[in-house]
């Protein structure tokens, strides 16, 4: 049985042209996102973060640039959000 949830202006979908870092099962991207499908994101100017430091702050301590567009697993996110 499928059910839909209405995002109206939310979810991954409102986050579009965003910068946001997502947390998944065993790592923490982040990137302006450019894309949502059923299966998977894509992020733009991505990064792995290996090391947040301080989330007050703005900036991670240690994250690597990615080459080019990178795609994540919906199924992978555990959350979300938009970095300022």
């Amino acid at each position: 049985m499928k059910t839909t949830i209405e995002t109206t202006g939310g979810g991954l979908e409102g986050s579009l042209g965003e910068r946001i870092t997502v947390w998944c099962c065993n790592y923490i991207y982040t990137g302006v996102l450019e894309g949502v499908g059923d299966t998977d994101i894509k992020l733009s100017d991505a990064s792995v973060v290996y090391e947040t430091g301080p989330l007050s702050k703005s900036g991670f301590a240690n994250a690597e640039e990615l080459p080019s567009a990178w795609y994540i697993r919906t199924s992978a996110i555990e959350s979300y959000g938009v970095m300022q």
